[in-house]
């Protein structure tokens, strides 16, 4: 796949787009409304497609993609595919790999012990993330992240985060 990078708020438009149902994977149907849009957009770009069928082409895109094997794309997957210009699912995944080092974090940016991580505590936080992975970063582009994981996974719009909700 030869894409431009997309924005963090592309990639979340994209996301939304086939995540039909919201239920955090692309399956079924819509992981074959996905594949279906893709070889499009592949013939559209003048990318030179075999003859195979879709069944096959399908199989061997899930065989390089689906890295857990479950037959589901995940955001983190999805985000493997799609190249944005800043990663921070998958720099989360690096940071945070256990459920106790989850928890570790949960507290760190808590700062208040509201229960919530408030916009400008998720802040501190991806501020923190985007340095230890040592990647440049501006203050609009920060309050663009921001955004875009309020946006991702504030489920009830409160403009938090709850617990149930940052675990997603």
């Amino acid at each position: 796949l030869h894409l431009a990078e997309l924005t963090a708020s592309q990639f979340l438009d994209i996301w939304r787009h086939f995540d039909a149902d919201g239920n955090g994977y692309i399956e079924g149907k819509e992981l074959e409304n996905f594949f279906q849009e893709l070889e499009s957009a592949r013939k559209g770009a003048g990318v030179d497609s075999k003859k195979d069928n879709l069944g096959d082409k399908m199989k061997e895109f899930m065989h390089k993609y689906d890295k857990n094997a479950d037959g589901k794309i995940e955001m983190a997957e999805l985000a493997q595919i799609l190249p944005t210009e800043e990663n921070f699912l998958l720099c989360f995944r690096q940071h945070v790999g256990s459920s106790s080092e989850f928890m570790e974090a949960w507290r760190r940016y808590d700062t208040d012990r509201s229960g919530y991580i408030e916009a400008n505590e998720l802040k501190g936080f991806l501020s923190d993330l985007l340095k230890k992975a040592n990647r440049p970063y501006d203050e609009p582009k920060l309050q663009e992240y921001t955004q875009t994981i309020l946006r991702m996974f504030d489920m009830n719009g409160d403009g938090k985060l709850g617990l149930s909700e940052m675990s997603r």
